[in-house]
């Protein structure tokens, strides 16, 4: 069992890079064509969807960097509370952000880390909660740890016992979609040293809790 989940984990690694890098210079190339087409609802829709294709590329090697452990963080210390109503914001999603107070002060925690990768993976997480559960979504932010909530469906019981796997949203109720999101908040939560545990809540829907290493 332990050598034939190797082989799938090696097989979706090599799967992932191989596809991103033949799909890169085509889709650079779509997006650049869709320059010559007349203005009007044609062209944004054709652009529309090729920037998701765009999206869908960018994920998938940014995927395979990790896989090949080539990413690096580049830390600073910044207000996590900050950082995180920013990765929030970028978002486009509403979603509610709650920041407790530091023990014995006046500001939100100060974390040494890589403040992009942090972004990326409060975001992701957002986006996820929004396209698979359901609002309303919570972010809340107390000393190191960051929790985000949905109140839609739990996640699926094979996603928390094995991981999420690209390519595989789980359970039908949770939406559809390419399952990379938390492929690359936990590839990205691993870079910055942090853990990120998926739960269910015993009232329902999804939580996310990451939590930053200490500096």
């Amino acid at each position: 069992m332990a050598d034939s989940l190797g082989r799938r984990l090696r097989t979706e690694r090599q799967f992932t890079a191989d596809v991103a890098h033949e799909l890169r210079t085509p889709v650079g190339g779509l997006l650049a064509a869709t320059d010559l087409l007349p203005a009007g609802e044609t062209e944004d829709l054709v652009r529309g969807r090729v920037r998701d294709l765009r999206g869908l590329v960018e994920d998938l090697l940014e995927i395979s960097r990790l896989d090949a452990g080539a990413e690096r963080p580049v830390r600073a210390r910044v207000p996590l509370g900050e950082v995180v109503r920013e990765a929030v914001a970028r978002t486009g999603f509403d979603a509610s952000v709650t920041v407790a107070e530091s023990a014995g002060t006046t500001a939100a925690e100060t974390v040494e880390t890589d403040p992009r990768r942090l972004e990326r993976i409060v975001g992701n997480l957002v986006v996820n909660a929004h396209r698979h559960g359901a609002t309303p979504v919570e972010v809340t932010v107390e000393g190191r740890t960051v929790v985000v909530r949905d109140h839609g469906p739990d996640f699926p019981a094979d996603l928390l016992r094995e991981g999420p796997r690209r390519f595989h949203t789980g359970a039908a109720e949770r939406g559809s979609g390419h399952g990379l999101g938390l492929t690359i908040a936990l590839g990205q939560a691993r870079v910055l040293g942090a853990a990120l545990r998926l739960d269910n809540d015993p009232a329902g829907g999804a939580v996310a809790t990451l939590g930053l290493p200490a500096s």
